[in-house]
């Protein structure tokens, strides 16, 4: 595998795209400072207001949902032997998100406030130091899938991975998806030059491509062949 090898978390039977769930947030709260009070945080509610009706800074439960799994990687050459040592592989979690999310959806002077404060912790923390345009991996989970089986980036390796290495995986489990008899999955893996390795959506649009080209040149045929009379027009 070459650089940069992106690492995947994967969940199952995680719903996103919940009608309820997928609108708990509110977009004016997190790009503006002076939206924090002021914004009607209503469809955020149970996660709208902390004690004494101060607002939850970023507020609702996608944001309150946040995966925290964390995951650590080491290699070690072939015939390698025992399960500890190896060579530590460094995740670098920055710039996995969209430029326009950084630079416009989140913003750059909004921190959070009482996130997870209450007394059902949902997920993940957030440092409170750092402005939300800067709590990458928020972004990427509050771009909310739309299958109850989805993959999200959570970080890239930048070094390359020789056939027969092993690579072992550290995973300090603290997302519970036992509850509603979930599964987790960590997953690597490699993009070439028009995205993912997944072949399947290209090989659907050039197979509905020709299609429609074929289709295209039938009917371009059919009307050299047998143009349309006056009394064809007539009946329109």
């Amino acid at each position: 595998m070459k650089r940069p090898i992106f690492v995947y978390y994967q969940l199952d039977r995680f719903y996103q795209n919940h009608r309820r769930y997928a609108t708990s947030f509110n977009i004016a709260q997190l790009s503006d400072p002076k939206e924090e009070a002021n914004a009607d945080i209503k469809d955020c509610k149970p996660e709208a207001y902390a004690g004494k009706g101060i607002p939850v800074v970023p507020c609702g439960l996608v944001a309150w949902s946040l995966f925290n799994d964390t995951y650590s990687f080491a290699r070690r050459p072939r015939r390698a032997g025992g399960i500890g040592g190896g060579e530590a592989l460094r995740v670098i979690k920055s710039g996995i998100s969209w430029r326009s999310e950084r630079e416009r959806l989140f913003g750059k002077h909004v921190y959070p406030k009482n996130f997870q404060n209450g007394s059902l912790v949902g997920g993940g923390r957030l440092d409170p130091r750092k402005p939300l345009s800067e709590q990458e991996e928020l972004m990427v989970w509050m771009r909310t899938a739309a299958m109850p089986r989805f993959r999200k980036l959570y970080g890239r390796v930048e070094a390359d991975l020789d056939a027969g290495e092993t690579v072992a995986v550290a995973v300090r489990n603290s997302y519970n998806t036992y509850s509603f008899e979930g599964g987790k999955a960590v997953v690597l893996s490699t993009a070439g030059p028009l995205g993912g390795r997944n072949a399947f959506l290209g090989r659907a649009y050039l197979v509905t491509g020709m299609a429609c080209l074929v289709l295209a040149l039938l009917l371009t045929l059919v009307c050299l062949f047998f143009p349309m009379t006056e009394e064809h027009l007539r009946l329109r």
